[in-house]
């Protein structure tokens, strides 16, 4: 099954939340693959991985992270695919620090923003862009 849906996450902790994004896109049954990786820890490999998904056919990125959620707009900075963020809930501020830092991105570099913990959202946006959704 070709991967339409690139699932990146920030930290192994991020998991969790981002696995009821995998279960929707399996439902559905589309294909899609998940990493871990860093915007802060390893910039030149989420580069890569970015890129490498352009160039595989992916169409659209669901990137989940918590606290300063760098990640969702790092990936978006490198491609024109549609990213969508997902905040995490961690931290002192439970996510809401994610969620605006998803939301507040600047202008040329769009992230579309779920709610904290929205990785089911997630996915169901990404199947709408993908004209895969159901009703």
């Amino acid at each position: 099954m070709k991967e339409q849906v690139l699932i990146v996450m920030g930290s192994e902790s991020d998991r969790k939340v981002l696995a009821d994004a995998e279960g929707v896109l399996k439902e559905a049954g589309v294909g899609f693959t998940t990493h871990v990786s860093s915007a802060h820890r390893d910039p030149d490999g989420t580069r890569n991985l970015i890129l490498e998904a352009e160039k595989k056919g992916v169409s659209v990125i669901i990137a989940g992270a918590g606290m300063s959620a760098a990640l969702p707009g790092f990936c978006a900075s490198f491609t024109v695919l549609p990213v969508i963020g997902v905040p995490v809930a961690s931290g002192p501020l439970a996510g809401m620090d994610a969620l605006l830092s998803i939301a507040q991105m600047p202008p040329g570099v769009p992230v579309a923003a779920v709610g904290i913990n929205g990785a089911k959202n997630a996915a169901h946006l990404a199947l709408r862009i993908l004209g895969k959704a159901k009703r």
